[in-house]
């Protein structure tokens, strides 16, 4: 089975929740396992939120762009702004790496990204925007017999 949706919104903090439930909504048809849509929710809204606090700066005038695609059990997110981009891409996915130390940030996004996923690709160019792919195979698990 393959099916795609994509979404546009306005990046602005309260549409990180519409982000969650509409890419949970739309994989709900592969049947996934609870820990399986509380990773795909995690990692979209990590995603959403660096796009909103970093790419955009939080300037309530830019937009992203989620597409989501499905082939099989597998699941694949893209995450898209035009935000100001990321200078460095290795440096950004590092541990507790945070431009933004003021706001509390924990600077672990891209790790959570990384770890509840099984590919992460992030592509950036400054005062462009930056792409985030992730890529989820999930578990196909039969039904039991009654």
């Amino acid at each position: 089975m393959k099916n795609e949706m994509q979404l546009q919104f306005s990046a602005l903090s309260q549409n990180e929740s519409f982000a969650r439930v509409a890419v949970a909504a739309f994989v709900a048809q592969l049947d996934p396992t609870l820990d399986e849509i509380t990773e795909i929710k995690t990692v979209v809204s990590e995603a959403v939120t660096n796009a909103i606090i970093h790419g955009y700066e939080n300037q309530e005038d830019g937009m992203i762009y989620l597409c989501v695609k499905i082939d099989g059990n597998v699941v694949e997110m893209e995450i898209r702004d035009q935000g100001v981009g990321i200078p460095n891409v290795e440096e950004a996915k590092q541990p507790l790496f945070t431009t933004k130390p003021e706001l509390e940030r924990s600077g672990m996004g891209f790790t959570i990204m990384e770890n509840f996923t099984d590919e992460m690709i992030v592509e950036s160019k400054p005062k462009e925007g930056t792409v985030v792919r992730l890529r989820k195979q999930l578990s196909k698990t039969e039904a039991p017999c009654n």
